[in-house]
C-alpha cells in the first residue's frame, strides 16, 4: 500500500498503546471501479489490510473515511471510553459526551462514555427536581439524566 494519510490515536490502557490508522492511495481496478486500501493497527481484530471500493478515486476516499470512522466508533475500545484521539470530532486532550434526547417526554441522558451497560449504574443521586446523577461501582460519574431537558440543556446540545 502506498500510504497517503496516517493518524495515531491512543488507547488508555496499561501501558497506553498506539492505534494507527493508515490510508493508502486509491487505485483503479481492472473492473473500472476504484479501491482504497486502509489498515487499523492496535485495535483487536483489525491487524490486516482491507480495502473499500467506489465509483471513482474520490468516492473510494470518501467511503474509506466513513468506514474507518465507523470502525473506530464501533470498536469495543471506543465503547468502553478507552480510545483517545480524533473520533467524531474529538481531539486528544478533549473528551466527548454522548447525548440522547427524547423530545416526546422532554428527557435527555448525557453519558460520559458511548454505552452504559444495564446495571452499571449502582448509585443514583437526585440533584434538584429535574436532574439525576448515575454513578458506577468505583464512584465515577457515568451520566446525567435531565427530566426537563429543553429548559436545562444548552442550545448547542439541543440538536
Amino acid at each position: 500500500m502506498y500510504e497517503i494519510a496516517r493518524r495515531t490515536l491512543w488507547l488508555r490502557s496499561s501501558p497506553p498503546r498506539e492505534v494507527t490508522v493508515t490510508i493508502g492511495l486509491p487505485v483503479e481496478e481492472p473492473s473500472g471501479e476504484w479501491s482504497c486500501p486502509y489498515r487499523i493497527d492496535g485495535l483487536d481484530g483489525w491487524e490486516h489490510q482491507r480495502r473499500v471500493t467506489g465509483e471513482d478515486a474520490v468516492d473510494a476516499l470518501e467511503l474509506v473515511l466513513a468506514v474507518v470512522r465507523s470502525a473506530l466508533a464501533g470498536s469495543h475500545e471506543a465503547r468502553e471510553g478507552l480510545l483517545d484521539g480524533m473520533l467524531d470530532g474529538e481531539r486528544a486532550g478533549q473528551r466527548a459526551v454522548f447525548v440522547r434526547w427524547d423530545t416526546e417526554v422532554n428527557a435527555a441522558y448525557i453519558a460520559m462514555k458511548r454505552e452504559i451497560s444495564s446495571g452499571e449504574a449502582v448509585r443514583q443521586v437526585v440533584a434538584g427536581d429535574d436532574t439525576v446523577l448515575d454513578f458506577g461501582a468505583e464512584g465515577e460519574l457515568l451520566g446525567v439524566e435531565l427530566l426537563d431537558a429543553e429548559r436545562q440543556m444548552p442550545s448547542e446540545m439541543r440538536l
